[in-house]
């Protein structure tokens, strides 16, 4: 159920409302919006009469939702919400280019990619220090000397960063260390992770499954934002199917379709979409095309030797046309990077 307070409601009836939601043994969430604020309401296993809150003072009508995910939709949220990163907006008019290595190999790497990145207009920077990988003897990233790497690239370059969280303990370093924390595509239904994310200090930048449908995605997002984080923003990065022209097929229908039924931003990444190089750029146009707030992508300056993921890295000045092309096709559908 979603309470919509009456403009101009004073904090007292604010608070008798959200009082009155946990005497009845539920959880409120406010919801702040342009002209008047709303409070979400979980916990309820069953439907709740109206009549709890429509005589309450400062209440202008109590609405029941009809979505099994309820704070993350439209029905509670009409406008987009934009969740800042290190200062960064994400959501909104502006596109956002996040870029970088899959993985942190080593401080040199990290530094010298970071240069490049940040000189062609990437608003933040990636890279893995926690690597979950098909193979048990694949490169497992670096851990926490790879952060203390990352936020050593936030000071020198001002740009913030995002890097994953596999497991509670390492959800607690990188919120140490971090500006956002990822939740990869292996990890989107690990629930007891997702309500760990939920309690974070940070922004969580949540990944589709490799097999995940729209609802089960939402779904998951709503586990971190009924935990208390609302800023949570979403990412496609390719689902699982028969074709075997690229590493995933990318969905890019996906992202009209959350941003009709959900308030949260939705980005691509391409890199993982397509695990081949010359495809990265054609894909994140189409990207910005079909309404994503940003994209992000892997580059690396050498990357025959990357450790993870070089057949999909494009090159520092692949990242530097891609830029100029996120800025035109940004232009054409009222948007803009830059």
């Amino acid at each position: 159920m979603l309470i919509v307070m009456e403009k101009g409601a004073t904090d007292d009836q604010v608070k008798a409302v959200t009082e009155r939601i946990r005497l009845l043994g539920f959880r409120p969430h406010p919801i702040p919006g342009a002209e008047r604020l709303a409070i979400g309401i979980t916990g309820n296993h069953a439907p709740i009469d109206p009549a709890e809150f429509d005589l309450l003072p400062g209440v202008q009508e109590a609405i029941r939702v009809t979505r099994p995910y309820k704070l993350v939709s439209r029905e509670v949220k009409a406008g987009d919400s934009v969740i800042e990163v290190g200062g960064v907006p994400i959501g909104g008019r502006r596109i956002v280019l996040i870029a970088g290595p899959c993985a942190v190999e080593s401080e040199a790497q990290a530094m010298a990619i970071a240069e490049k990145v940040a000189a062609a207009g990437a608003d933040l920077f990636r890279g893995g220090a926690f690597k979950p990988r098909t193979s048990p003897y694949a490169f497992q990233g670096l851990g926490l000397p790879a952060l203390k790497i990352l936020a050593k690239v936030r000071e020198r370059f001002g740009l913030p960063v995002v890097t994953e969280a596999v497991d509670e303990e390492s959800m607690a370093q990188v919120e140490e260390y971090a500006d956002a924390a990822q939740i990869g595509a292996r990890n989107m239904q690990n629930f007891s992770l997702l309500k760990r994310a939920g309690r974070a200090r940070i922004p969580i930048f949540l990944k589709r499954g490799m097999s995940a449908t729209l609802e089960e995605f939402l779904m998951a997002a709503e586990y971190i934002v009924s935990e208390g984080n609302y800023k949570v923003f979403l990412c496609e990065r390719g689902v699982r199917t028969f074709a075997d022209h690229t590493r995933n097929t990318l969905d890019l229908a996906i992202v009209p379709a959350v941003k009709s039924l959900s308030h949260l931003p939705i980005l691509v990444d391409p890199s993982h979409g397509t695990g081949r190089r010359d495809k990265v750029l054609p894909l994140t146009r189409a990207a910005i095309a079909v309404g994503a707030d940003g994209v992000m992508v892997e580059v690396h300056h050498d990357p025959s030797k990357a450790l993870s993921d070089g057949p999909q890295a494009i090159l520092p000045e692949m990242f530097e046309t891609l830029a100029r092309e996120v800025a035109a096709v940004a232009a054409l559908v009222g948007r803009s990077h830059g």
